[in-house]
């Protein structure tokens, strides 16, 4: 979890974590060890500060209301952190603002779940406390309902699926945006993360108008300053149905910090200090593959086959510092850039074949 707070100048980096050796501690200039969920532990953290930002959603949201209250500045605003941390209420945001999602049902337990048999095939979604494909569950049959959550869950019908695709949108005080160009995510679906990503992702210029005009529906009912990634489906028939929204710097950004001229992260610090939006537009086509933790390893993380991927021509290597590693657990990523998509798809299969993380 990452807090950063911004003076006009010089900028100054605080961060609040519950580790104290988490990777991102020493890159500020003061840490704080806390937990983010704990309302005097954001709270305190937070007064005093010009400005706050966060790197995952499940923060305590009635402390930076009150911060907000008192003059801190807060991207994004607490009221979009609300709606978007609480997957029933995302969901009934999109239905308020005619935003396309799938159809859905509210389930506040087991037994509502059960109820649904002719809803079927569908994705069980917990209200909150999901992240990295925990907190979802696929139920395709009656059988499959004893897999659900016996909690406040989002019971979402299943779409036929094409492509999923994700748009970053980045929007300041004065409410000027400015769009990245969409990806395509690849999926391992035993795992439900993120396998590899291409951009641009390849569409129809019907399905990217889109894919563009529904992503900035989202942002702008928002009426808050930040960064979004928006995942959405695009099905068989070319409709364009919003899956979820991210309220931050995310995964499907990665790719930036090397293939575009401004970076997701260079974007939120300008949207922070008020400065002009910036160019979007990509140095080259990518791709990039998620390192993962590999089956069967729990421990001190080891990583094979990391020197052979360092000789790959445009092959960025990130690293996140995790010292631990455990099956299916994310660890970095491989950017790789190119003009050729087949030498996109061919170098990031080189990578998945060699490096592994391992204990």
């Amino acid at each position: 979890m990452l807090l950063q707070a911004a003076a006009n100048y010089p900028v100054e980096t605080f961060l609040l974590e519950n580790d104290a050796e988490c990777p991102a501690a020493h890159l500020c200039h003061q840490f704080t060890k806390g937990d983010i969920k704990d309302f005097d532990a954001v709270y305190n953290f937070g007064k005093g500060l010009d400005a706050i930002t966060i790197e995952i959603e499940n923060v305590n949201v009635e402390a930076l209301e009150k911060l907000e209250v008192e003059g801190v500045k807060v991207f994004p605003k607490p009221s979009v952190l609300k709606t978007i941390k609480n997957k029933i209420l995302q969901k009934q945001y999109y239905e308020q603002h005619q935003i396309p999602s799938p159809k859905f049902i509210i389930t506040n337990n087991a037994a509502e779940l059960n109820e649904q048999e002719e809803f079927l095939p569908a994705v069980h979604k917990v209200s909150e406390g999901g992240y990295d494909g925990k907190g979802v569950q696929l139920i395709n049959t009656k059988e499959d309902l004893v897999k659900g959550f016996n909690a406040p869950s989002v019971l979402e019908k299943m779409v036929n699926i094409h492509k999923e695709i994700a748009q970053m949108v980045a929007i300041n005080e004065k409410g000027e945006t400015a769009l990245y160009p969409p990806v395509e995510m690849l999926f391992d679906h035993q795992l439900n993360l993120l396998d590899f990503q291409l951009c641009p992702a390849e569409l129809e210029q019907k399905t990217l108008w889109k894919v563009e005009a529904i992503a900035l529906a989202v942002v702008r009912n928002f009426k808050s300053p930040g960064i979004f990634a928006i995942e959405m489906f695009v099905d068989r028939d070319g409709n364009v149905l919003v899956n979820e929204t991210a309220p931050r710097v995310h995964n499907s950004g990665h790719h930036t910090i090397e293939a575009h001229y401004s970076s997701q992260f260079d974007m939120l610090w300008r949207i922070i200090l008020g400065y002009p939006l910036g160019n979007t537009e990509a140095i080259l086509p990518s791709i990039m593959v998620n390192i993962i933790g590999a089956e069967g390893f729990s421990g001190e993380a080891k990583y094979e086959g990391l020197e052979e991927v360092l000789k790959i021509e445009n092959a960025f290597v990130h690293l996140y510092g995790k010292k631990q590693t455990k099956p299916g657990r994310k660890m970095g990523h491989v950017t790789i850039l190119s003009k050729e998509k087949q030498e996109l798809i061919h170098q990031s299969n080189r990578v998945k074949s060699t490096l592994f993380v391992k204990s």
